[in-house]
């Protein structure tokens, strides 16, 4: 695949995100079926309901508004992620990849006309406000998010920060509306964060595929060898409430821990473009093709030993690094069962500078498997500790709860038996913090940390074994 043929699909859409990441491709529209008769008898029935409402409803309206809801309801109608975007929306889609952006900090999708909170993202204010995946949004300040688009609720809930935003949220086995006001403020994104657990033992949590994620792995990685003062004996990768991101993103990390020229993601669509195979090699997660952002990786951190968090709010990017690390049994997955976006979304821009959110194409691991509408599967199933019980753990909501969600191509929705069960998990604690609210990864207050850290030292033994 040719370098700029790859920059035109690089940069691949997550998802909705309300004050949040949304990822951008900018491409030409397909022109594939421009020849194909046009079906008057439908678009005649879209002009009489059209001359209908200029006639007869209750109090004028414009044409542009009719026409700009048509092109949405169409876009809207074809699956979760569709959508039209004005020229403002358009703007601000892409300025969402820079990794800093106004707002509140919430991954959403739609349900049953309401928006409901897919994950919230970590140190931002709908985090550190008490706002929970499986949360229902249905009153944005006194505005009723029913009948809202996903654009719509992220406008309202975007503003100037420092202002205030209340939030009416229905919850699962709460009786009465839980009603949450967050202050606006300029997300800052921190994508990498690191440090040792232990000595030996490296911890790294991507918080979202962005820009920069790849060059921000390297580096963090490098940091933690040379503050362990010898070779790494594990590393635990933390995608838990990973959103997604950029395509590039989930490329370059995945290529960091893999053999150069390894398959890391391949799609199927309709048109020529959609249909790419990406492997680790530099013209594959870089935006120029040239500069190297795994330059400052230890050339040990293809070989460390390896296990990965993920949970329901693992979504899309997270889910193509999980799968392609997976399938190449290059590291242990540990947890739950991800979210199941395996959808590709593409941002077409309109000759009225505004675009269309479009999906385009299915993302497959290396050994064929689409996630979509299912999910990956750990290969160690071990529940968070912080969610005991039953009604807690359905909270989680995925891609297959979503309302006209497209279906696993494979036919494949019931999850694969785990290799192996852990035991339930004991009731922990809630997370350590820092001084500024930031969740601390301490294994004594995080049991999927701790099993994780716990599967790195038999993997040592086993090494030691072998030896």
């Amino acid at each position: 695949m040719s370098s700029q043929r790859f920059k035109k699909l690089a940069l691949i859409v997550a998802g909705a995100l309300a004050g949040g990441v949304l990822t951008v491709s900018i491409q030409a529209l397909a022109d594939k079926d421009a020849n194909a008769p046009l079906p008057l008898n439908e678009l005649r029935t879209f002009a009489e309901v059209f001359g209908r409402i200029k006639q007869d409803y209750v109090e004028p309206v414009e044409d542009k508004k009719l026409i700009n809801d048509a092109i949405k309801g169409m876009l809207t109608g074809l699956d979760p992620h569709s959508d039209y975007l004005n020229p403002d929306e358009f703007k601000e889609l892409r300025e969402g990849t820079q990794g800093e952006f106004g707002g509140l900090g919430i991954e959403i999708g739609a349900e049953d006309g309401l928006v409901k909170v897919v994950a919230p993202i970590e140190d931002t204010p709908a985090q550190k406000g008490g706002v929970k995946s499986g949360d229902l949004i249905v009153k944005i300040d006194d505005t009723p998010v029913r009948g809202l688009s996903l654009n719509d609720a992220v406008k309202r809930m975007r503003g100037k920060p420092g202002t205030h935003v209340t939030l009416t949220i229905a919850r699962k086995n709460e009786g009465k509306p839980i009603i949450i006001t967050l202050t606006r403020a300029i997300i800052k994104t921190q994508s990498v964060k690191s440090r040792l657990l232990e000595p030996g033992y490296g911890y790294v949590r991507i918080t979202q595929f962005q820009e920069h994620t790849s060059q921000n792995l390297a580096e963090s990685l490098a940091a933690l060898y040379k503050q362990n003062k010898a070779p790494l004996k594990g590393v635990v990768l933390d995608l838990r409430d990973n959103p997604g991101g950029l395509l590039t993103g989930a490329v370059g990390v995945s290529a960091a821990f893999l053999p150069k020229d390894a398959l890391v993601v391949y799609t199927e669509g309709r048109t020529a473009d959609s249909k790419m195979r990406l492997t680790a090699t530099r013209a594959n997660y870089t935006m120029d093709g040239v500069t190297d952002p795994l330059s400052a990786l230890p050339a040990a951190a293809h070989t460390v030993p390896l296990v990965v968090l993920v949970n329901g709010g693992s979504a899309s990017a997270s889910e193509i690094v999980a799968g392609a690390l997976q399938d190449s049994k290059r590291a242990v997955l540990l947890g739950t069962q991800t979210f199941g976006k395996g959808s590709v979304q593409s941002i077409l821009r309109l000759s009225n500078d505004g675009g269309i959110k479009l999906t385009t194409a299915r993302y497959f691991t290396p050994k064929g498997r689409s996630i979509q509408a299912k999910g990956i599967t750990p290969d160690v199933v071990v529940e968070d500790g912080t969610l005991t019980t039953a009604a807690e753990q359905a909270l989680r909501i995925r891609e297959s709860d979503l309302e006209n969600h497209l279906a696993n191509p494979n036919g494949d929705t019931a999850a694969p038996a785990p290799v192996k069960k852990a035991a339930p998990a004991p009731k922990t604690g809630a997370p350590q913090r820092d001084a500024e609210g930031n969740v601390i990864a301490d294994p004594k207050t995080d049991y999927q940390l701790s099993q994780a850290l716990s599967t790195l030292k038999v993997q040592q033994i086993l090494l030691k074994s072998a030896d």
